[in-house]
């Protein structure tokens, strides 16, 4: 038994009661000659001569009257919301119960109801949305035919500008893949097709969290993965809220655009600082242009990611506005201005100072973690843990003199002769409170 995600339907009825509540439905929008004839061919095609087997053990004869039914269905029907989900779920349960979702009879009738879907001329897509979502769950979690179930709602969502009513999750979508029986060029595809969806739908950003899996799914030798390298290298440089290029840096695709003008620019973004950049810009101008990049966004995200680095050489420790005004390239004046963008960002935090005209440094970002990051990490570790090593000596001393003034305290009391309970526990408090 496969493994699906929805409820099974359990509809009322024998099979023969079912298929004459489906083409009933079917019929209900056509004239009364064409409802008769639909409803007599139907009797016949039901009908069991006298010495065959009975419907209920005739698997093929089913088979056959069901694909009778889904060739009359031409839309929707005629009917509300709740009929016309009872009506396609009822569909589905004998669809799957009569042929394997693996086979090619089962893919046949599922692209013939994914056409018959998706071209129904209806004004509210909301039935569709349903009824193909419940179709989706319907299908065994590993079949391919996911596939294009989701893929026909995923068009059908982005040509209404409905993509949200989706709720697609990165998560889901890895998942999926991991279970889909589909061959590596189809996962390729259907990343495709969701970064496509969500970029035309104006959702820049997210398309961009698929666009990494969608470089790996590709070989990095072939033409595709090349163009697709760089155009995940212009996204990432384009879009104001992306800030790290390292995992984007370190993908094989990439790496094999290496001889790319935009190659060399990801890795000023990544190591490197305004200087650089100024350079690269003066030898590239129509490279700006070309790739649809805006040179003061550009130069704000390299200044916000030189803010970064530097605030990570001192994490701990005080900038003065002074050195941060040099390294950023900027007014001093513009000093607040730049450490409020760069703490909004993430990518650091501290506490300004108006009076000392300073930024303490309590977190920062690297671009990117190579040898000298993992250096600076096991400097910062072995500091950490000398405090914390004299930390522990004052407090065992602490405690040595306070568990001294308890035992002469008490041998003051017993001296006394005086040694109860109650003496016992207000020495004790005492000498805590004193320690």
């Amino acid at each position: 038994m496969f493994i699906s995600d929805s409820v099974s339907v359990f509809a009322e009825g024998t099979y023969e009661e079912q298929i004459h509540e489906l083409v009933d439905y079917i019929a209900r929008n056509r004239s009364e000659e064409d409802r008769t004839a639909l409803t007599q061919s139907f009797q016949q095609l039901l009908k069991t001569d006298e010495g065959a087997k009975s419907l209920d053990e005739d698997d093929d004869r089913k088979r056959t009257i069901f694909s009778a039914v889904l060739n009359e269905v031409k839309g929707l029907g005629d009917g509300n919301e709740k009929e016309i989900e009872g009506f396609f779920n009822l569909l589905y349960s004998h669809l799957f119960s009569l042929w394997d979702s693996e086979l090619d009879g089962a893919r046949k009738h599922v692209t013939t109801l994914l056409r018959i879907i998706s071209s129904s001329t209806s004004e509210n897509p909301a039935p569709k949305y349903r009824i193909l979502s419940n179709l989706f769950n319907a299908t065994p979690r590993s079949s391919a035919l996911r596939l294009p179930i989701y893929t026909t709602l995923l068009q059908i969502a982005t040509s209404n500008g409905n993509l949200d009513i989706l709720c697609l999750s990165k998560k889901d979508v890895e998942q999926w893949l991991q279970q889909w029986n589909i061959s590596a060029e189809e996962k390729s595809e259907f990343l495709k097709s969701i970064i496509d969806a969500l970029t035309k739908s104006g959702q820049q950003e997210a398309a961009y969290e698929y666009t990494l899996p969608y470089l790996v799914s590709l070989p990095p030798s072939s033409p595709s993965s090349q163009q697709a390298a760089v155009d995940a290298i212009a996204t990432a440089l384009r879009l104001p809220s992306i800030f790290d290029f390292d995992s984007l840096f370190k993908l094989d695709a990439v790496v094999a655009a290496k001889d790319h003008e935009l190659f060399g620019l990801l890795h000023i973004f990544l190591s490197e600082g305004l200087t650089e950049f100024n350079t690269w810009v003066e030898s590239h101008a129509e490279g700006i242009t070309k790739y649809n990049l805006e040179k003061s966004q550009l130069e704000r995200k390299i200044r916000l990611l030189t803010f970064a680095s530097l605030g990570f050489d001192n994490i701990g420790r005080d900038l003065s506005y002074a050195q941060i005004a040099s390294t950023l390239q900027i007014d001093p004046t513009e000093v607040e201005k730049w450490s409020i963008d760069v703490i909004r960002t993430g990518l650091l935090s501290g506490k300004l100072s108006q009076t000392a005209k300073t930024l303490y440094v309590t977190r920062s970002t690297a671009r990117t973690f190579q040898r000298e990051q993992w250096e600076v990490l096991e400097k910062r570790l072995a500091s950490y843990k000398a405090d914390l090593a004299g930390v522990l000596d004052v407090v065992i001393a602490a405690r040595r003199r306070h568990n001294g003034n308890v035992v002469s305290a008490l041998q003051q009391v017993s001296e006394g002769g005086n040694l109860d309970i109650a003496a016992v526990h207000g020495v004790v408090a005492a000498t805590a409170a004193a320690a």
